[in-house]
């Protein structure tokens, strides 16, 4: 193992940090080779979202015959704990435990629920599609079940697992490393969607059995390396003795630190707007440009490889001192134009205008990122951080899951009215319901300019970081 890390951190060294702005985020504290093996929870992390937001919902739209609005639900599931990361970092911070161990628990404990629903789920599918010996129903509760499960696990373990990122780091490199971490999560995010691609390239229903338990095995593989000898025991912090703050005393002292409504009320519209094509942008590629499952899955490593491009691009700005608003203004006004030309891609039957829409969404939803995440960390600094990492993921998975449920249910209203001819003869046809989405998402982003506009003129321009060139300190993920 540890001749394999020290491989692995001389190829990312010779790189170099000029292609990898990230690379310099070890410290003597914290070896690369260690970094990238910690790093492997989020890598998992990162196959576990593109399996359910980006190859399960256009399955079970096209290929199980689900309605949308059914496929939304149970997509946004795991999003109902999304709320509850801002208590489990509380928890994770205060935990009692004979072992020593404040973060390791909660790591282990989310990896056996993503384990337990991914493992029941393909099955859950399959009698959800009303094609078994069992009525539809018993699949609707198996897979809300499962959803749930691997939701919960989700937002256990990448809380706990940054906790723990920034527990090991020198107070100083917590800010890159953290952002290394959200950078590997994409680059697993990428690596995933281009496997499942291949593996789906011909589909079946034993595929998609053996691809989920897959996915399964390799993530409580993937949490067991990163977490082997990580987290130092330290039963002091860990005693009952020890004194611990309540809940409401630490969310005090958060909204004391100065948190701005207005910019949470940003992060929510931006966050909706970017996400409500969640589960429409690969039924979409299926039903209106006919692609394969193996392609509409590839769509994924699209939006990625733009993320990665967004925060590229930010740490250029923000490294020479630029407004962190205007950043996330830049990222909504590109997100606009990207969800128009994917409407424009319907009428053209372009599918690469299609992809770069694709490619711009993400862009756009790196840079909204960045520049909102940086200003928050910069107004939260006199609060915990820990309490800032997930009142920061609860905003944005909870506008995620609202706008995912609210796109599958408009998409569904909409398409049910054209089918019908009550919108006339015009608007017919099987993109309507999605480009009605559509049109909503840029509408929201145009909401989100309005928000951030007197954000950029009433703060103070000069963001750079102080000890680098880039930096997202706590990013919830």
């Amino acid at each position: 193992m540890s001749q394999l890390a020290a491989t692995l951190a001389k190829g990312w060294m010779r790189l170099g940090t000029r292609f990898l702005p990230f690379a310099d985020a070890a410290t003597k504290e914290l070896p690369l080779g260690r970094l990238l093996r910690l790093s492997l929870f989020q890598v998992s992390v990162g196959a576990s979202i593109v399996l359910l937001n980006g190859t399960l919902n256009r399955v079970m739209i096209v290929e199980l015959g689900v309605t949308t609005l059914l496929v939304s639900l149970m997509v946004s599931l795991p999003l109902v704990f999304a709320p509850f990361r801002v208590l489990i970092g509380f928890k994770s911070d205060h935990h009692r435990s004979v072992l020593g161990w404040r973060r390791v628990p909660y790591i282990w404990m989310g990896t056996l629920l993503q384990f337990g629903g991914f493992a029941i789920m393909p099955f859950a599918l399959l009698v959800l599609s009303g094609e078994g010996a069992y009525p539809a129903v018993y699949g609707q509760f198996g897979a809300a079940l499962a959803f749930l499960l691997v939701g919960a696990g989700l937002h256990t373990t990448q809380t706990a697992g940054l906790a723990l990122a920034t527990d090991i780091a020198p107070e100083d490199s917590r800010p890159r490393v953290v952002a290394f971490l959200y950078v590997m999560l994409l680059i697993g995010m990428t690596g995933s969607a281009v496997i499942f691609s291949e593996l789906l390239r011909d589909f079946s229903e034993l595929k998609l059995i053996q691809v989920i338990q897959g996915v399964a095995v390799v993530q409580l593989l993937l949490n067991i390396v990163a977490l082997w000898k990580q987290e130092a025991r330290n039963p002091t912090l860990t005693s009952a003795s020890r004194q611990r703050p309540q809940f409401g005393e630490s969310w005090a002292q958060f909204r004391a630190a100065g948190g701005s409504t207005r910019m949470l009320v940003a992060v929510a519209l931006g966050t909706a707007g970017f996400s409500m094509q969640d589960i429409l942008l690969e039924p979409f590629g299926a039903q209106v440009l006919q692609l394969t499952v193996g392609q509409t899955t590839a769509l994924t490593a699209f939006f990625a490889i733009g993320t990665l491009g967004g925060f590229a691009l930010s740490a250029r700005m923000l490294g020479r001192g630029g407004d962190p608003y205007r950043l996330a203004g830049l990222g909504a006004m590109i997100g606009m134009f990207a969800f128009a030309a994917v409407v424009m891609s319907a009428p053209a039957q372009s599918v690469l205008l299609f992809r770069v829409g694709t490619a711009l969404i993400g862009f756009g939803g790196g840079l909204f990122a960045a520049g909102t995440l940086t200003a928050a960390m910069a107004v939260a600094s006199g609060s915990d951080a820990g309490m800032a990492l997930g009142t920061w993921g609860a905003v944005q998975a909870t506008a995620a899951g609202g706008g995912i449920l609210l796109g599958g249910g408009i998409r569904d209203a909409v398409a049910s009215l054209a089918s019908d001819g009550m919108l006339g003869a015009v608007l017919s046809g099987p993109a309507i319901g999605y480009c009605f989405v559509y049109y909503i998402e840029i509408a929201l982003l145009f909401a989100t300019l309005v928000a951030v506009g007197p954000l950029v003129r009433t703060t103070r321009t000069n963001y750079a970081q102080s000890s680098a060139k880039f930096g997202l300190a706590e990013f919830p993920g």
